[in-house]
């Protein structure tokens, strides 16, 4: 395939080994040396990653997917993911990663023909998305190739028609991704508790945890209101505590690991957090 052959082409050659990333208006070629590398993910906005040669890996907790040569992924936004991104036998890591921007898809939504939107769609808990290989994506990502194997820059203008390319490519491969690309849209605004019961320990802000349930902040801390008497941040710290104290008293695990598992980033305030929720201090259970 040309594909197959571009990953071979001198571009690894020049490359000497080293890491190199392109960017061309939110659309990046990374290629990394035989050692590969690994990155914490976190992004705001959604991401549809190809891989030309070597492996991507990504780790979602105790959940790992892993994406080949010629394979295709979509990753959500606001979710923390571990990457490995690695070279497979004589073949280095080459990839290249489309993002997909709020106004973007806002934009792609307001012009849509809203009719042919699939009906009683629900929105989708996973974070990573393996696509099946289809002529939309193959043909996106052979179209792009030559950019990255010149000195051309390509324009504004193109670049724009390839991330529309995208999000027509995404739609047509997975119907679930409708009501997560285009989350802001009030009919797909998802379940607030069973989200929070289930991202309670991730690192997300108030924003964050608001756009991921298809809300606005406003309208969050409205619903939020009619579940709880507690503000957000407070029911976070006191379910955190409640995992922590069923993990020492019942798991036998470590405070310092504890405390980094359900989501605390300061081992002082997790231990006054706890102290004051149970009178005693995590290192006595």
């Amino acid at each position: 395939m040309y594909i197959e052959k571009f990953a071979a082409t001198e571009i690894m050659d020049e490359l000497q080994n080293a890491f190199q990333t392109l960017s061309y208006s939110d659309i990046f070629l990374s290629c990394f040396s035989e050692t590969g590398t690994h990155c914490v993910h976190s992004k705001p906005e959604h991401v549809l990653i190809y891989i030309y040669s070597g492996e991507q890996v990504i780790v979602d907790r105790n959940k790992k997917i892993t994406i080949k040569a010629e394979e295709c992924a979509f990753v959500r936004r606001d979710h923390r993911l571990t990457m490995y991104k690695n070279s497979k036998g004589k073949q280095l890591y080459k990839g290249i990663s489309l993002v997909f921007k709020r106004n973007l898809l806002r934009e792609f939504y307001s012009q849509m023909d809203k009719s042919e939107i699939p009906k009683d769609l629900k929105i989708s808990e996973r974070k990573v998305f393996k696509l099946k290989p289809t002529p939309a994506i193959e043909s996106l990502f052979l179209s792009l190739t030559p950019y990255f194997n010149s000195n051309v820059k390509p324009t504004e203008g193109v670049m724009h028609l390839k991330l529309l390319e995208g999000i027509y490519a995404l739609l047509n491969n997975n119907e679930l991704l409708y009501p997560i690309l285009f989350d802001f849209a009030e009919p797909w605004k998802i379940d607030l508790l069973a989200f929070l019961n289930e991202n309670y320990m991730d690192d997300l802000s108030m924003e964050q945890i608001s756009s991921l349930t298809g809300r606005s902040l406003a309208t969050f801390k409205r619903d939020f209101k009619k579940i709880s008497s507690l503000t957000p941040q407070k029911w976070l710290i006191k379910k955190r505590l409640e995992m922590a104290y069923i993990q020492l008293k019942e798991e036998n695990k470590k405070v310092q690991e504890v405390c980094t598992e359900v989501g605390f980033k300061n081992l002082s305030h997790f231990s006054t957090a706890f102290k004051k929720q149970y009178g005693i201090p995590p290192t006595e259970i």
